[in-house]
Formats: C-alpha cells, structure tokens, sequence
C-alpha cells in the first residue's frame, strides 16, 4: 500500500510518521475531508522528535531553542494533549507581559487557540482572563510583571513562556508555590536562553525533575519564511547574540565588558524607595528602517543616599514620532522630572520633537564630546560599588551591558541610554559635590552643594 492510496486517515498514520514531509504531504491530499481535518490537527505527524512530551516523572520540561524553532506549538500542543487526557483541569497560563499571553500563547498563530480543531476550539474571555475547553478545563492568564497575582490560586498545570525574560523572577516561585494539585502537577517551559540564574540552575539540575530540551532555529528550517533565514545568517550568524538568539547557547560574560551579571544580580531589588530625582534618558536612532538601531528609552532615579535605580527601559526601532511619544509617555508614567537626550544626532531637533508631542515636559540636550569607554567607565564602576540596583530585571538592556567589550564594538542603544541617565543623576552630581567652596564663603553665607 503507498501513501497516495490509503483513504482512512488512522490506518494511515504509522506509514505517516516514517514518511518524509513532502510524501505526508501527498497523503493529507490524498485523503477524504474528514479524515484530512483529522489529519491537519494530529499533532503526532506534524512534530518533530524532540517537540514530543518526554516519557519519565519529570516536574519541568525546559525547552531552551532558539527564535523560530517551535516552542511556542511545543508548549501549545503540549496544553493541548494533557486537556484531552483528561489530566489538567485548572492550568497556568503566564508570559512575560499580559500583551505577551494574549498575542502569542493564546490568538497567536501557533497559541491555543489555533492547535485545538474547530469543533474544540477554547473559549477564550480576555476580560476574565480565561480560556475554557471543551471537556471542561480551564486556563487563567498572568502576567509575569504582576507576581502577586500568582499568591493563592493552585494548579495542576502550567505554561511559563520566555522565562529567561521575565522581570521579576518571583513570578517563577509563586507559580511552583501554586503548582500543587492533581497526581502530576507539571509546568513546561518555553524560552530563548539568558545567563540568569534561574535558567542556569534548571538546566543543570541532575534529580530527575527537569527534563531540558534544547534545539536552533534551523532544526525548524522548514517551516521558516527563506527571507527570515537568510536574513537571521546575515545579521546574526557570527555573534554572540546569535548564538544566543538562534542556536539557543547560554552565553557567559564577555571578557573585557565593563559589566558583569554578578552586580546585577546581587543588587537587583522589586521595589525602589523613594527617589529624589527620576529621569528618562534618551539615545535617539538616526534612522527609523528595519536595519536601524533601536532608540535607547531608559528611565533611571536615585534616593537622598545618592543610590541609583533603573525603573523601566522602554527602547524600541520605531520612527521619530513613535519614540518621542514613547518617551514623553515613560516621563509622565514615572512622574519624571526631566528627559535628558542626546544631541549629537539631530541636535536641536530632537528637542523640537519632543515638543511637538508635549512641549510642557523640560528636555536637556547632552553632547557626547568624550568617547563612549570614557563616558561608561563611571557608571559601570557605580554598578561594581553596587550603588545601581535594577528594579526587576530588563533582559535586553543587561545582554548589552554584559556583552559591550569597549573599542571592539560601537556601544548600544540601550546602554547609552542607561549611560546618559546615570551620568545625570549620579557622576554629574559627584561632582557637583566635589566642588571646594572658599572658606570665605562659607563663614557669611548658606552654601549648599
């Protein structure tokens, strides 16, 4: 019997899932409307090995791969299965941001929604925060940046989608208090690998309780837009970022970076106390195409005790009117009390810009008239005091930190921003602070510096 002359899709299926795609192609054609719709939707053909449930007693199934390898249809498709098994009834749901759930783990076009067939297709109630299936179960949606939301409720299964990025790593703890109900509460993991130590210390774990897949964006090659692959080779293929992004490595400290992940970690904090002066730090891309650099967006505060702390980083590749309104949107958020942008490209109309979305909000133009190693080495030695916390964690801008090797790349947008904010708040006013007032001043009048 060939492929093209078998009409009954489940007598089918083991001489489907020795074929090549291209005969399985041929056999889905093959066969009658019924059977092709049961065909589309079995999970079983269409997966490579290592996107199928590991056997074992595992707690954690860890997929750490790279962009386009298929985590997203893994972690869908694994809700999927253990819904119809009948052995999840109350499932977790949480990503990075409530965007990120909604927009790629449920309507995404690899999300819950679009792996179900029609006829069991989850009713999803964004208001509500709740996909319902058709047996009964139920998903709840969190938001990685609101751990306090996962205190209380218990589950017996979850999805933890881009975990490496998420910024308050308690979010993490909270879901594991939580997963404690049914025979075998079980969380899989969809990532892109960072150095964070929570990543590393599920990786390594030898007890049997975390199972780590690992794979590339080429393994999915092809399923991937030809345009998107040759343009991730040519952008990508030789950095580290690339082997970070794409062949899904855990890439260490770069040797010679001015920072390390080491006082990024030991300083980083969930809240800050109150701050004396909070800024949002502009470094404004030249050009707004696809191959720009992003417009580095950072706000930064520092207390009565001259401590600094990162609030937010906002940066994005947008065009002029899209990062001015960004900016100006972090100054109102964080109730700053200036923006601080950078001149050098575009000067007096990066001002202007600004202005014309809010030209109420007080805008400091700062030239770059010192290089960038000389500009940054202040503020990286602020971090190596440990005077700089981190409220949350900001995955992108702490990559470029940890990476940027002075003279041997031109630094980053994130990272200039980041520079330009703390240079403000804290190495200007050392040395404001350092200014010797003439005894003679001192005796007749109430200098204060």
């Amino acid at each position: 019997m060939t492929l093209t002359q078998t009409p009954n899709w489940s007598l089918a299926r083991e001489l489907a899932e020795e074929a090549a795609l291209e005969d399985i192609d041929l056999l889905v054609d093959s066969l009658s409307p019924e059977a092709r719709q049961a065909a589309l939707f079995d999970w079983r053909l269409w997966r490579r090995p290592e996107q199928a449930t590991p056997d074992g007693n595992w707690r954690v199934w860890l997929i750490l791969a790279g962009r386009g390898f298929g985590k997203t249809r893994s972690g869908a498709e694994f809700i999927r299965e253990q819904v119809q098994a009948g052995t999840a009834k109350r499932i977790a749901l949480v990503g990075r941001t409530a965007a990120d759930v909604r927009d790629t783990m449920v309507e995404g076009e690899s999300g819950l929604l679009s792996v179900f067939p029609p006829d069991q297709r989850p009713r999803y109630e964004p208001s509500k925060r709740r996909v319902t299936f058709h047996n009964g179960a139920t998903a709840v949606t969190y938001s990685a940046d609101k751990p306090d939301l996962l205190r209380g409720p218990n589950h017996d299964l979850a999805w933890a989608d881009e975990l490496a990025a998420w910024r308050y790593p308690d979010a993490w703890d909270q879901l594991m208090f939580g997963l404690r109900i049914g025979k075998t509460p079980r969380v899989v993991v969809t990532t892109t690998p960072r150095p964070i130590p929570l990543i590393r210390e599920l990786a390594q774990r030898t007890d049997g309780t975390v199972v780590v897949t690992r794979g590339s964006t080429y393994d999915n090659v092809a399923n991937l837009s030809p345009d998107f692959v040759q343009e991730m080779r040519r952008r990508y293929e030789s950095s580290r970022l690339g082997r970070q992004e794409l062949y899904a490595e855990i890439i260490d400290d770069m040797d010679g970076a001015l920072w390390n992940r080491d006082w990024l970690e030991e300083t980083r904090v969930v809240q800050a106390p109150p701050l004396r002066r909070i800024v949002v730090a502009v470094d404004p891309a030249v050009t707004s195409t696809e191959e720009s650099a992003e417009t580095g967006i950072v706000v930064a505060g520092v207390d009565e005790k001259g401590r600094a702390y990162v609030l937010d980083d906002r940066s994005l590749r947008a065009s002029p009117h899209e990062w001015a309104s960004e900016a100006i949107a972090a100054y109102h958020t964080h109730r700053a009390d200036q923006i601080v942008a950078e001149a050098n490209q575009g000067g007096d109309l990066v001002k202007q810009l600004l202005g014309t979305v809010d030209r109420r909000v007080p805008v400091k133009l700062v030239r770059a008239s010192r290089g960038k190693r000389t500009r940054a080495e202040p503020v990286a030695a602020l971090y190596e005091q440990r005077r700089v916390h981190h409220v949350g964690m900001f995955a992108q801008l702490e990559d470029q930190l940890c990476s940027w090797v002075p003279d041997l790349s031109n630094s980053p947008d994130r990272l200039d921003a980041l520079v330009w904010a703390l240079t403000e708040l804290v190495v200007e006013g050392q040395r404001q602070a350092e200014v010797v007032v003439p005894a003679s001043l001192t005796q007749t009048s109430a200098w204060r510096f």
